[in-house]
């Protein structure tokens, strides 16, 4: 099974900018679908943002205009950039792929273990 891990959170103030990264262990290929979710303390989960087969995109109203979400197929690597970011994007960030748009998000899907992402005042 092709294992994800992400890196690249940190501490950062507001207006920042971080780079999330995510590698599979094998072809990420695997995942014509692959996402950003993130959970801050006390809320559920939410999908951030969504690369659909290289090409297609999709993010939150939260986070239209500040994130960007791109892949490299050679490098097996998945990215979120983050720009101007704000206090209210302090959460934990998982990778996620999925193989059809029904597994995304779901239990049936790989995920990363999640990397923090603190934002300052």
């Amino acid at each position: 099974q092709v294992q994800l891990v992400e890196s690249g959170g940190g501490l950062v103030q507001t207006g920042g900018s971080l780079r999330l990264s995510c590698t599979a262990s094998g072809s990420i290929n695997s995942f014509p679908i692959m996402g950003w979710f993130r959970q801050a303390p006390g809320k559920e989960r939410e999908l951030v943002a969504v690369n659909i087969n290289g090409g297609a995109t999709n993010y939150a109203d939260s986070v239209k205009g500040r994130f960007t979400v791109s892949r490299d197929n050679l490098k097996n690597t998945v990215y979120l950039q983050m720009n101007s970011l704000k206090t209210e994007d302090t959460a934990v960030y998982y990778c996620n792929g999925a193989r059809t748009w029904r597994q995304v998000g779901e239990p049936e899907s790989s995920w990363g273990q999640g990397t923090q992402v603190t934002v300052s005042s």
